[in-house]
């Protein structure tokens, strides 16, 4: 199993990988925070008692590819990190999502692909930012890198 490293201007969140459940999303991730696709981009959308989704440029964009989803039995308890996509299931492609409330509602939904080992406090603090009408958090949640290992 690896692990990320996400250092954002608000703390540091570390996340245990899963690749038994979702090897080929698990490598996408891996590939983009490798590459620095990551770095710099903002924690976009931030809905409180649910969720903090980041990883796009500028939150609207990705890596101008698409993986197929990779559901797998894991629930989305709090600290789960999953894929974000739009309507297709097969959507998704760098934008991800940590929950901070058991959700399992997501279960079977989304590619669930890691969970948060340390940290989760820095995702609650990114979670209550003050927000606007589009669930942009009006402080600004930057993911300054992300690191993998093992």
């Amino acid at each position: 199993m690896g692990t990320a490293v996400i250092e954002t201007n608000h703390g540091v969140v570390v996340l245990d990988l899963l690749p038994d459940i979702a090897p080929e999303t698990v490598r996408n991730f891996e590939s983009l925070a490798k590459s620095g696709f990551y770095d710099g981009t903002l924690f976009h959308r931030v809905i409180p008692g649910f969720m903090i989704q980041g990883g796009g440029t500028w939150g609207t964009g990705g890596p101008g590819y698409s993986i197929k989803a990779e559901f797998n039995p894991k629930s989305h308890l709090r600290g789960t990190v999953s894929m974000a996509r739009a309507v297709d299931p097969d959507s998704a492609g760098s934008q991800f999502f940590i929950v901070t409330t058991d959700s399992a509602f997501l279960d079977h939904q989304y590619t669930a692909f890691g969970q948060v080992s340390t940290g989760i406090e820095v995702a609650d603090k990114i979670v209550n930012l003050p927000r606007d009408s589009r669930d942009c958090p009006r402080q600004e949640a930057r993911i300054l890198k992300i690191s993998v290992s093992g």
